[in-house]
């Protein structure tokens, strides 16, 4: 087929690379235009903008998509491929393709529709994700369904690992879907009204570790904001961040410390405590447990979030 393919991240370069070693003509890469990243804030191109030039394709990166000359290079397409573009397309862009608009969308619809499903997924402690491949429509993740794919949440996952799998097998279900495209559409289910809820955008302001909430929540919260925004606490006054963790059956003062070992610093939480192996002081490098107590000096006692 003749496909444009919008995307922005790393989850929708591999997509990008499936459909290219399949042998799809990819007539146009759709991508945010280049953003300031960095210390030096230099202007960086998106990941799928690296892959295509890498692959050789053409890339096209306007702010917006309103205006028919916007759109003109959008027009030649069997179909468009989406995933996690990060604009909204217009109706007049989404009626462009002979066969429409394919959403890759990183959870099982209508749950978590939005802006941060897999995050989302692992902090409200579902047992399961997956990929919906969606045929677009001009609502939020509200298109038909034309396959979906379960992977389960592990007790280990991070936002991290998670993403990486569903990568992966939204990659796979989009080339299986282009495979057999005419006959989804003909069997296309409409998302039920039941069960919907939505991913909101992850904040910073949610990052900040409520030690009197029971620790199953605390693990999520670390495990779901890793890497971003990472979940934090203070450690005398100054900012630290967790980034793995595991719940016990322990009790104390909230954010109480509990125990300090090498396998893991013990802080007691509303229910239960947090055995942390992964930490990171202000300006530091992510340690594990038993390489940040040989640089700092922590008490059975001590508080953290009490400042």
């Amino acid at each position: 087929m003749k496909v444009v393919f919008a995307g922005t991240p790393d989850f929708a370069a591999s997509a990008l690379a499936a459909l290219h070693e399949a042998g799809h003509e990819i007539v146009q890469v759709l991508t945010q235009p280049d953003r300031p990243s960095g210390r030096g804030m230099k202007l960086t191109p998106s990941p799928v903008k690296a892959l295509a030039v890498q692959l050789g394709l053409p890339v096209y990166q306007p702010e917006r998509l309103r205006t028919p000359e916007q759109q003109a290079p959008l027009a030649s397409c069997d179909v468009m491929v989406v995933a996690a573009y990060g604009i909204i397309l217009p109706q007049a862009v989404l009626d462009l393709p002979r066969l429409g608009c394919l959403n890759i969308h990183a959870s099982l619809l209508p749950r978590w529709r939005g802006a941060a499903p897999i995050q989302r997924a692992i902090l409200a402690g579902d047992a399961e994700t997956g990929i919906t491949i969606m045929q677009m429509d001009a609502g939020l993740d509200t298109g038909d369904m034309l396959s979906r794919h379960v992977t389960p949440i592990l007790p280990d996952d991070t936002a991290v690992s998670l993403h990486d799998k569903l990568a992966s097998q939204g990659a796979t279900a989009i080339v299986a879907a282009l495979a057999d495209l005419p006959a989804l559409q003909a069997v296309r289910q409409p998302q039920p009204e039941a069960g919907v809820t939505y991913a909101e955008k992850l904040s910073k302001d949610e990052a900040r570790i409520d030690w009197r909430r029971p620790a199953a929540e605390l693990d999520r919260m670390i495990r779901a904001f890793n890497p971003f925004p990472s979940a934090q606490t203070t450690l005398e006054g100054a900012a630290l961040k967790l980034w793995r963790a595991s719940p016990e059956a322990a009790s104390g003062a909230p954010g109480e410390i509990l125990a300090t070992e090498r396998s893991g610093i013990l802080i007691a939480c509303g229910d239960g405590a947090l055995r942390v192996t992964e930490l990171q002081k202000a300006g530091g490098k992510r340690l594990d447990a038993a390489a940040f107590l040989a640089g700092n000096s922590l008490a059975c006692g001590q508080r953290l979030g009490a400042d």
